[in-house]
């Protein structure tokens, strides 16, 4: 199937995260029952009739995030190819990072799927479900200048304070190398942590350094250390025995990588390709 890679505007997103802060990010009725659920073409089931409804955690830049309104992002966009596929439209539900390793809120029947910049692991897959894989990951440590650490061992050694966000693998990763680092509820907490020097170095997506590293202050302010390579790969999840949506979304990111729209996706949001696939 042919695809474009340009963006589309979806005004359902803003009211579904008006909605999500309205009540805590537990949806109240008047927000969450649209027509009711239904079924999305190929027969697949969905949440909410006519939409596809997409539980995530914002920001995580540059996956997905706020700008000028909308949500947007790589995984916003791969997303949009699923609900393309199945003749819907993506709403995005702003949730916490806590329920996409429990299934919460897809068991609850509230999302339809989870895409968060979202590492598989087994002890995920003990909740949900997940897709292909659509993006290999790395790690990597982040420091400020003055704090003179590169590596955790520079960490170790100076006695510095190492952050991360919770409930990530940037924070398993550090705590199974040792360290207590101090957790952080979201990607923009965990920078705000270094600039006002609540932490002096975080373990972090690389692709989200590369996106804060974009602004001259924060290249200015921080500096780039070691890449921490722990062969992590993201997925998109849905409930346990959902085969048909999870068929659907392999198929529109097999797809996508087969017709040259996934790596159009890849230079809009993340960057240059990786060496060997340019």
């Amino acid at each position: 199937m042919s695809r474009t890679a340009g963006g589309r505007t979806h005004p359902i997103r803003v009211l579904a995260l008006l909605c999500a802060a309205a009540t805590g990010l537990s949806l109240t009725a008047g927000c969450s029952s649209g027509e009711g659920p239904g079924e999305a073409a190929g027969g697949v089931p969905v949440v909410e009739k006519g939409k596809l409804t997409t539980c995530t955690h914002l920001p995580y830049p540059p996956f997905q995030f706020e700008q000028g309104g909308e949500v947007v992002g790589f995984d916003v966009a791969l997303v949009d190819l699923v609900a393309e596929d199945l003749e819907v439209e993506q709403k995005i539900l702003d949730t916490p990072f806590e329920n996409f390793k429990t299934g919460a809120f897809l068991n609850s029947g509230e999302c339809d799927l989870a895409a968060a910049g979202m590492t598989i692991t087994d002890e995920r897959k003990k909740n949900v479900d997940f897709s292909v894989p659509y993006f290999d990951a790395t790690q990597a440590l982040l420091a400020t200048r003055k704090s003179g650490v590169t590596t955790l061992a520079d960490v170790e050694a100076k006695g510095a304070k190492l952050g991360a966000q919770a409930g990530t693998t940037g924070e398993s990763h550090a705590k199974s190398q040792g360290f207590d680092p101090v957790a952080f509820e979201s990607s923009d907490a965990v920078l705000n942590g270094l600039r006002t020097g609540q932490v002096d170095a975080v373990v972090i997506d690389y692709p989200v350094v590369q996106g804060w590293l974009k602004d001259k202050d924060n290249a200015d302010a921080f500096v780039l250390g070691q890449d921490i390579e722990t062969g992590e790969q993201y997925g998109f999840s849905v409930k346990k025995g959902n085969d048909a949506l999870r068929a659907a979304i392999d198929e529109a990111i097999t797809d996508a990588k087969a017709d040259g729209t996934y790596d159009k996706l890849y230079r809009q949001w993340i960057g240059p390709l990786p060496e060997g696939r340019s």
